[in-house]
């Protein structure tokens, strides 16, 4: 998947939603989320994880921010921010992902 780069080019959320698909899918651990350098992509990805899991959106910028630093970009946190993850949080408790 692209990174989020200004000024064109944004990750498609459909490619979050697969890879968190991916991800809640108990068949594919233990798993590994990486991308280029386990930043910005990967920032993105488990930050819309936490919010399946009802972390704060302040504690998941925070865990963004710890790893994405030096380099932190404003349109990963707002595309983690504005990420619609109601249709997945039902297969992430069935999965366990929930308590």
């Amino acid at each position: 998947m692209p990174g989020n780069k200004e000024p064109f080019v944004k990750i498609p959320s459909q490619d979050i939603t697969r890879a968190l698909l991916i991800i809640l899918n108990r068949e594919n651990h233990p798993i590994l989320i990486h991308c280029n350098k386990g930043k910005h992509r990967t920032g993105c990805v488990v930050g819309c994880l936490r919010k399946i899991q009802r972390w704060a959106i302040s504690t998941i910028f925070q865990e963004y921010r710890d790893h994405a630093e030096p380099k932190i970009r404003m349109l990963d946190q707002q595309l983690i921010d504005l990420y619609d993850e109601r249709r997945l949080v039902k297969l992430a408790s069935a999965s366990g992902f929930i308590p």
